[in-house]
């Protein structure tokens, strides 16, 4: 019998009462708790910043990405269309109408100008849906990733531009072989069409959140990994913490998908009115999936560890309890 524990007149001993906890104990919990907090907020953000750095400083990961855009239709019909646009801008029809009477050469202009454009339209619908625009178009994306990459790690503000000169040639090869006695080829710029993807201007806005990301991707990650694993270490009832961690990280990884989807829409509204909203959605969700992949695998790690953490001592109770009336079935 403890010589410390009280004695009933019965004799019986009395029951010592749990002693409350001691004052270092609480804010070792608190502090718990808040780095708990911090990491559940900074691992999706962490994952984000990853993932945006892959696609601003990885080449090959980004061709991989828009690899597949080769065969969306909507980006087939807004090339075709780039491309057509570019083309007719350099089609003169004043030494055909020589010999039409001038009131009736605005008709006329017309009627030949919508004639020309549908051939040219399918002249290029044919070099955007043959089998070789699929290297063509990973080749044009390299050359703008890679032009982008320099201008986000040098000084200065060069624009990034889609160049679609090697399609333009296709083209024009095409067109040599017209028959229409126009003289098409030789007015369309050996320079070719080109979409503006990062206007001069934009490019130092654009070169600090290249340097935030940058930066995130390399600390975030590992201080999410620190503060989670520090709170569990810090909190006194550790199977909750981790309940709570696992929840936290499945709805913080959730408001990021939420946010994402806001962001896309958003970014899809702002677009000038020439610029083709399936081909700029379609682009856009190519940059994203894998992200959006990223966040649905940490809700579900995340749903997952707080369902075990949840439910795992009642299974192992239970097993325990199934194990215990087997061997008493055997005796």
């Amino acid at each position: 019998m403890s010589a410390s524990a009280p004695v009933r007149p019965g004799g019986r001993v009395r029951a010592a009462k749990p002693s409350p906890p001691g004052p270092r104990r609480r804010p070792r919990s608190l502090v718990g708790g808040v780095l708990l907090l911090v990491g559940v907020v900074l691992l999706p953000l962490g994952l984000a910043a990853v993932r945006a750095r892959t696609e601003l400083t990885e080449t090959d990961g980004y061709v991989a990405a828009v690899a597949p855009l080769a065969g969306n239709t909507a980006v087939q019909e807004a090339v075709v269309d780039e491309v057509t646009d570019g083309v007719m801008a350099h089609v003169r029809l004043d030494g055909l109408l020589r010999t039409v009477p001038r009131a009736e050469r605005p008709a006329v202009r017309r009627h030949f100008t919508r004639g020309i454009r549908q051939y040219v339209t399918r002249q290029v619908r044919q070099v955007v849906t043959g089998h070789g625009f699929p290297a063509m178009w990973n080749g044009v994306h390299r050359t703008a990733h890679r032009t982008l990459d320099g201008s986000l790690t040098a000084p200065g503000r060069s624009a990034v531009t889609l160049d679609l000169t090697p399609v333009v040639e296709r083209v024009r090869g095409q067109l040599s072989h017209n028959g229409m006695g126009l003289d098409v080829v030789r007015r369309v710029p050996s320079a070719g069409v080109r979409i503006v993807l990062l206007k001069a201007p934009d490019v130092p806005r654009v070169r600090a959140l290249y340097d935030l990301v940058h930066t995130g991707a390399r600390l975030l990650p590992p201080a999410a990994a620190l503060c989670l694993a520090g709170g569990l270490l810090l909190v006194r009832r550790r199977r909750r913490a981790l309940i709570g961690a696992g929840a936290g990280c499945a709805a913080a990884a959730a408001l990021l998908a939420v946010a994402l989807s806001l962001l896309r829409r958003r970014t899809l509204d702002a677009l000038p009115a020439m610029v083709s909203r399936p081909a700029a959605g379609a682009y856009a969700d190519a940059l994203t999936d894998p992200l959006l992949t990223g966040v649905w695998l940490l809700i579900g790690a995340g749903a997952l560890t707080a369902a075990l953490a949840a439910g795992g001592p009642q299974a192992a109770r239970a097993l325990r309890a199934r194990r215990a009336a087997r061997g008493a079935d055997g005796c």
